[in-house]
């Protein structure tokens, strides 16, 4: 279903000197039950974002290469069916547990919760039915020099098996750098467990041109977390020296993806989260950076959460087409997920992710672009 566009004009189509422009509303599509679904438009610094309010989900992000030349570097659809069908979270804002929990299942303070199972025996981001399923309210904004967008969605008690009514706030960012800032904020009335991350895939060299195995990778990371055949982490904090997952200095991604490492086996390829070396920080730090040597491209993260899922793209089969019309296939699109362990409310050993009443989760990632 082709977008139509609500507001006058058009998202703001500038260089990185130009100034901020307001947010542009478009409606995407319909749900089955008539539920609107919009895309919103942002342009700030020469960076440009379009975002659902199905799912908070990144539909597109355009970044010039070193010639100025604009393309979408993020993998999605171009209709809201198949978002709505899709199994793969492209863009997806992630809640309210990012990544694993095995078994579906944790105890919190000497209460056992099941919750909903979406990944084999275990539940995957949220359940079947997470945040990135749920209609958001979006409130654009303008301020300064910055633009962007507030999203809310409240997840009543019991939902997905989680406790607790969780409300949340999430913030997407454009500032006249081109700087792309998420900020997470959530509260609860009952001690529950929380871990906000954004599943966007990225392909510098754009959407649909092919794999990602060219694309210069460095991590802040000395160790990272081994898993089991589920994909569940053991509990290990494991040295990454001397292994493929030795990404403290820059190395093309495919360079070791093939090497018959048994965790490589067992993921298909890079599906990981990376210990980051300073931990949890009061401020987001520089921690990642991802390159593409032929466009120039480059992506930096900073965050202050203590860790990174590296997920390699392993289970694109040749089955979905992106807006380029282009089908996606092993390693086509990479995620770089900041956010605290898999498995934590299972892991005493892990940094906690349990919220409590009276307090609240406050996350925030940036990500940078240059060329």
């Amino acid at each position: 279903m082709a977008a139509t566009t609500l507001g006058s004009g058009t998202a703001q189509a500038a260089d990185r000197n130009s100034g901020v422009g307001r947010p542009v509303k478009e409606l995407f599509g319909k749900l089955a039950d008539g539920t609107k679904v919009y895309r919103w438009s942002l342009a700030n610094g020469g960076t440009r974002l379009k975002v659902l309010s199905y799912g908070g989900i990144i539909q597109s992000l355009e970044i010039p290469d070193r010639h100025g030349r604009y393309t979408n570097v993020s993998l999605g659809y171009d209709n809201l069916e198949a978002y709505v069908k899709g199994t793969t979270f492209f863009g997806a804002t992630i809640g309210r547990y990012g990544n694993r929990i095995a078994k579906g299942r944790f105890t919190l303070d000497g209460k056992t919760y099941q919750l909903s199972v979406n990944d084999g025996e275990n539940s995957l981001h949220g359940g079947a039915q997470g945040f990135n399923t749920k209609v958001w309210d979006v409130e654009p904004f303008t301020s300064g020099s910055e633009v962007g967008l507030h999203l809310y969605y409240t997840s009543v008690d019991g939902e997905m098996g989680y406790p607790g009514t969780l409300r949340t706030k999430v913030t997407f960012t454009l500032d006249r750098h081109g700087d792309w800032r998420i900020d997470y904020e959530a509260t609860t009335d009952k001690p529950t467990v929380v871990n906000l991350t954004n599943h966007t895939y990225y392909n510098l060299a754009g959407e649909g041109s092919g794999s990602i195995y060219d694309h210069e990778l460095w991590l802040a990371a000395g160790r990272y977390t081994p898993t089991d055949s589920g994909l569940i982490p053991t509990g290990e904090l494991a040295g990454v020296k001397g292994t493929p997952f030795d990404f403290t200095r820059a190395k093309p991604i495919g360079r070791d993806i093939r090497i018959g490492h048994p965790q490589l086996v067992t993921a298909k390829g890079f599906d990981h989260n990376f210990v980051l070396d300073k931990g949890v920080t009061a401020a987001p730090v520089h921690v990642a950076t991802l390159r593409d040597p032929e466009s120039g491209r480059t992506l930096k993260i900073s965050t202050d959460q203590p860790g990174v899922q590296f997920y390699s793209g392993n289970f694109l089969d040749g089955t979905l087409t992106g807006p380029s019309g282009h089908t996606y296939r092993q390693s086509d699109g990479l995620c770089l997920e900041t956010q605290h362990f898999p498995d934590s409310p299972n892991q005493p050993s892990f940094p906690s992710t349990v919220l409590r009443p009276g307090q609240t989760y406050r996350s925030t990632t940036i990500h940078s672009f240059d060329a």
